[in-house]
């Protein structure tokens, strides 16, 4: 009963805390949709919100390797597939060159080369201190618990549909690209997002003991989230004068 409990428990929570956190309610993506092309269409403008949202993806791809507790056969099998849709190379491409080509085709002027995204430590120094502040995050919460990992596979196919539908206002074609494009025709994030919360209930039925953390980490996430879209509106809000 009490394993059940803790599974019980945190269902709901990740239920509620999807309810009041889910990325495309925040003001940042109807901001987006709603700039003016005129304005939207900056290399550079475009070049700091490929920098920002390229990091925070690099740093939740590189501490994918991190997360704990999967550590038996079949669920380093089961993470692996994970990792492999997001690193795995398909013609020498993934989802990092993906988004970089998508905003090169809407002008974006790339600041940092894709293979310069390597140590996070490295990468917060060039950063601005919000998505500096969510790498910091999320190196900090990867590894101590799986909650932080559930929130942000929950809420990708939410993000990317809001920053796509955003985007597509000024660039019709953004929809065709093979980062949006391929993600959803085979709904890779769909399948992460349902694979992350059945391993993480699975490790709270085993280890009941570890509810508080994991929930503890899903709701630093979720607000770290938050935070890291009002960053990427301050930017908006710049170049919108």
């Amino acid at each position: 009963m009490q394993i059940q409990n803790a599974e019980l428990v945190f269902k709901d929570y990740i239920t509620k805390l999807y309810q009041e956190h889910l990325p495309s309610q925040h003001p940042f993506f109807a901001n987006l949709g709603a700039l003016e092309i005129e304005k939207l269409n900056s290399e550079d403008l475009l070049g700091h919100l490929h920098l920002r949202y390229q990091a925070a993806c690099h740093a939740t791809r590189v501490m994918v390797y991190h997360i704990p507790y999967l550590d038996s056969p079949a669920l380093r099998v089961r993470k692996l597939k994970v990792i492999n849709d997001d690193d795995g190379l398909i013609n020498g491409d993934t989802h990092h060159y993906q988004l970089t080509r998508a905003f090169v085709h809407m002008g974006a002027k790339i600041l940092i080369d894709d293979e310069e995204f390597g140590s996070l430590d490295k990468l917060q120094n060039v950063l601005d201190p919000i998505t500096a502040n969510f790498i910091s995050l999320v190196q900090n919460l990867y590894p101590k618990s799986l909650g932080a990992w559930c929130v942000i596979e929950m809420f990708a196919d939410d993000w990317m549909r809001a920053i796509m539908n955003s985007l597509s206002n000024s660039f019709p074609f953004v929809k065709e690209e093979a980062y949006f494009a391929d993600c959803f025709n085979d709904g890779i994030e769909t399948r992460h997002a349902q694979e992350a919360l059945e391993l993480t209930v699975l490790v709270i039925g085993k280890y009941p003991e570890v509810l508080d953390t994991t929930i503890k980490g899903a709701e630093l996430m979720a607000k770290g989230l938050d935070t890291f879209w009002s960053g990427l509106d301050s930017l908006l809000q710049d170049y919108s004068i």
